[in-house]
């Protein structure tokens, strides 16, 4: 669907009964988010405020609030997207059925970015900082935040659409330090895209352009957040995948999107940081306050009946976790070119997304035993290389703990049936030999459970071959030491048990000491996996709760430990069950807690 804006998406969406307008003034102030999560949990429709209080201007939220509507939005783009992506993934596939890819060609032509030579909408009005909708979403944030924005830099001394980045980075708008409608704060990673410009910049003598665009037509969004290709801009992606594409405007010396419904810009400060966050994210925990860049801004555009866009982010699911679903349906044919060997992977939503990644390999090489009439790897080996290889390129690089499985002779085996996944692991891991650690390296920023602020493990669990072991999903009896209590299976062959109260790490490990000592060896042979929590009901009510405490709460190096462990040559693995320590920690962000209920009606 060929959107000319975000307006007409909104129309769209009402025309077929998926959106709500809200007359009545709403408070940005936590009261919006509020309206927000209690429609996408009962998966309502996209929400259109249209008495925002302290701003003249509306706001939308939950357009991608279900997977129905997700692609509906794009229903008419996404299997030629498909398309596109398989071929820039494998180009001779164009050679191999070139009716089928005919029309390939012309569509990334056809999509390249257009320049405006008249006066384009988003020059209609200027307004500044403190009269956008200041959305808090959660009691304890630093000030309002954007949270969808399309944040595009150029390298020094281009002028070339080609050549920009685009990129979503949350925005601080109000609070800390920042001087009002002068100062907004940007977070982001000197690795990603925008820091590399910004080192670019450092050695500089130019000054650091940025233009925030937000709303626009759905695809400008998304395009955003897309990990795509080698040399494929977001700008060509995003008008591929709205079918018109992407207008831009120069205007004193800054890139504007022509159909954005808001744009700002302004100069990076090269040497200057400030305080930005905290702020409710997406892991289920606030991100603390950190040193990040500063912008000044310069003007902030918008056009006639601009409407403003926004989401709402936490434990999730949540919206943006449509986002993911988006990304494999488009994205999933160009696996193997990316990953040789990779035939499917799944960052976990309910895990956090980063702290879980589930990967399904293969084993093409030697040696192989007779199982049945079939021959299957002994033990993990090709599939390590190919752990390593996630580990080492783009978003499958901040997996925390990487989970893969030979998937050679087991095609029903797959990554996105997390319940069947795991049972298919435990069933065949070998915690002697299976645990690969990588240890005093990076992890994710909005992951707080490593030794610092950026700082932790990450652990690869590997598994290959038949069944070691039949799992069992009736609680064993146990001698528990005292201070835990409850235990609780979750799911066959993972056990969770309540303990005692986190004091530090000295403490900790004691604790674990003491457990695994209580812990027959030979449970592992029906229950492989321990998991120790504050609150064991909690974590084993479901699938969900057992993912995002256990993923969330543990860094590898620190916190996993088992019974009659042993170290060898530097590799560490245990003879009995495997023991992961998910209790909160005092050096964890604080969780996510909501302190109202509110209806949209």
């Amino acid at each position: 669907m060929a959107y000319k804006s975000l307006a007409d998406c909104l129309h769209d969406l009402e025309k077929s009964g998926q959106l709500k307008r809200i007359s009545r003034q709403v408070d940005p102030n936590l009261e919006m988010a509020d309206i927000h999560l209690e429609t996408f949990a009962r998966k309502g429709p996209a929400l259109l405020f249209e008495n925002v209080k302290g701003s003249p201007f509306p706001a939308a939220s939950n357009i991608y609030g279900t997977k129905e509507r997700t692609e509906y939005i794009f229903r008419k783009e996404i299997p030629r997207m498909k398309e596109i992506m398989a071929v820039k993934g494998n180009p001779m596939m164009v050679l191999k059925h070139p009716l089928r890819f005919r029309k390939v060609p012309f569509t990334a032509l056809n999509a390249l970015p257009k320049k405006s030579f008249f006066k384009p909408p988003i020059l209609h009005g200027r307004t500044s900082i403190d009269r956008l909708p200041q959305i808090i979403s959660w009691p304890d944030d630093g000030g309002a935040f954007i949270t969808l924005p399309q944040v595009m830099t150029l390298p020094p001394g281009s002028t070339n659409p080609m050549h920009a980045n685009i990129g979503m980075y949350r925005i601080q708008m109000s609070g800390n330090d920042y001087i009002p409608n002068q100062e907004i704060g940007l977070h982001y990673q000197l690795h990603r895209g925008i820091g590399v410009h910004h080192a670019m910049y450092n050695e500089s003598q130019e000054a650091f352009k940025v233009s925030i665009f937000v709303g626009g037509p759905p695809a400008h969004t998304f395009a955003a957040i897309m990990p795509l290709p080698e040399g494929l801009s977001e700008m060509t992606f995003a008008g591929m995948l709205n079918n018109r594409r992407f207008r831009y405007y120069w205007h004193k010396g800054f890139l504007l999107s022509s159909d954005a419904d808001f744009v700002i810009t302004g100069y990076i400060q090269k040497n200057k940081l400030k305080k930005e966050g905290p702020f409710g994210d997406h892991i289920g925990y606030y991100s603390l306050a950190h040193d990040f860049p500063v912008m000044q801004v310069e003007d902030v555009y918008h056009r006639k009946d601009a409407i403003w866009h926004f989401t709402v982010v936490g434990r999730p699911p949540q919206e943006d976790s449509y986002f993911g679903h988006l990304i494999h349906l488009l994205a999933g044919d160009i696996l193997g070119s990316e990953f040789p060997g990779i035939r499917e992977v799944h960052a976990v939503d309910e895990a956090g997304v980063h702290p879980l990644l589930l990967a399904i390999g293969s084993e093409r090489y030697m040696p192989f035993e007779r199982i049945g009439r079939t021959y299957q790897a002994e033990r993990p080996e090709e599939i390590l290389t190919q752990a390593q290889h996630l580990l080492g390129k783009g978003q499958t690089s901040l997996a925390k703990f990487l989970l893969i499985a030979d998937g050679t002779h087991h095609p029903q085996l797959s990554a996105h049936d997390v319940n069947g996944f795991l049972r298919h692991l435990l069933e065949r891991i070998d915690w002697k030999r299976d645990l690969h650690f990588l240890t005093n390296t990076t992890i994710d920023t909005l992951d707080y459970s490593g030794s610092g602020w950026n700082m932790g493990s990450k652990v690869i669990m590997a598994c290959a071959g038949k069944p070691k072991r039949q799992l069992s999903a009736h609680l064993p009896s146990l001698s528990l030491p005292e201070g835990f209590s409850h235990p609780q299976v979750a799911m066959p062959g993972v056990v969770i048990i309540t303990g005692p109260k986190y004091q530090d790490h000295h403490q900790g490990k004691k604790d674990m000491l003491n457990l695994s000592l209580a812990i027959s060896p030979k449970l592992v042979d029906t229950h492989p996996l321990i998991v120790v929590a504050d609150k064991s009901d909690f974590t084993a009510k479901n699938l969900a709760n057992f993912l995002w405490v256990t993923f969330t709460r543990a860094d590898p190096a620190q916190d996993i430990h088992g019974v009659d462990s042993f170290t060898k040559d530097k590799h560490w693995g245990c003879q009995g069950p495997l023991i992961i320590d998910a209790r909160i920690k005092p050096h964890h962000a604080p969780e996510l807690i909501r302190k109202s209920s509110l209806s949209s009606d």
